[in-house]
């Protein structure tokens, strides 16, 4: 009978190898609480400021994936899901003030959806299962970290936060930024959220108005992050352009 910190760990790695698609269940929700909060407020100014200020937001944590993973060296902060891997210990940067600012940047794309649908219950669950979901993850990688990088880990990990940045112990990264790094690991999440919002967006107007169209600015966006990242996926896959030496 396994420990509830082995029981924990290894729930952790079961989650760790699935997390690019599981949170997805989540959207069927927003797209309830898009529908039901369709045109609460009247105001389409007002409708706007919203919209924007949630794109931010997500935009926001997009970015702060965007700053982590294009400073970071190969074998580190991957996509990885058939395990656990780090060639290294990353510990400047923005890691020098929190310990997973991924899935940081994380919750910060899903709580910008989550605002998006205008229900004041989507955050909240948003919230509540990222947090129960990103635990056990965090859990997991934390204990596989301790054990591949023992004291090193340990003496970071008592002083840098696991999820909200200090920012007084920010230390300047050791390698350069690679924008290149960023568009081949990145470009995706930059797709999927632009995707999600139009999608929610084309949900709310139909349900407020009755009839299933697809507003010129967000059909533009979401038509301009289409071809950006197609491009980029081509660029990917046939040539080396993306690859960037130790990275």
């Amino acid at each position: 009978m396994m420990s509830l910190h082995e029981e924990f760990e290894a729930t952790g790695n079961w989650l760790f190898r699935r997390r690019g698609y599981l949170p997805l269940v989540l959207f069927p929700l927003l797209l309830v609480a898009a529908r039901k909060s369709a045109g609460l407020s009247g105001d389409d100014r007002l409708d706007l400021a919203w919209e924007g200020a949630c794109l931010l937001l997500a935009l926001g944590g997009l970015g702060l994936r965007a700053a982590t993973v294009g400073f970071v060296p190969r074998d580190t902060s991957g996509r990885n899901t058939g395990g656990q891997l780090a060639g290294s210990l990353n510990t400047s940067g923005l890691y020098s003030v929190v310990r997973h600012p991924l899935y940081l940047g994380n919750y910060l794309m899903w709580l910008g959806v989550a605002l998006f649908s205008r229900s004041w219950w989507a955050p909240v669950i948003v919230s509540l299962v990222f947090w129960l979901y990103y635990e056990r993850i965090m859990f997991a990688e934390e204990a596989f970290l301790s054990r591949r990088f023992g004291s090193l880990y340990t003496s970071w990990a008592a002083i840098t936060p696991a999820f909200l940045p200090r920012l007084t112990l920010w230390r300047s990264p050791q390698i350069r930024f690679s924008l290149l790094t960023v568009l081949r690991r990145e470009h995706s999440s930059l797709l999927a959220l632009m995707a999600s919002l139009t999608v929610l967006e084309i949900v709310s107007d139909h349900a407020s108005t009755g009839r299933l169209v697809l507003d010129p600015v967000w059909g533009t966006a979401l038509a301009a992050t289409l071809v950006l990242c197609l491009g980029v996926r081509a660029i990917k896959h046939r040539t080396r352009l993306l690859h960037v030496q130790g990275r």
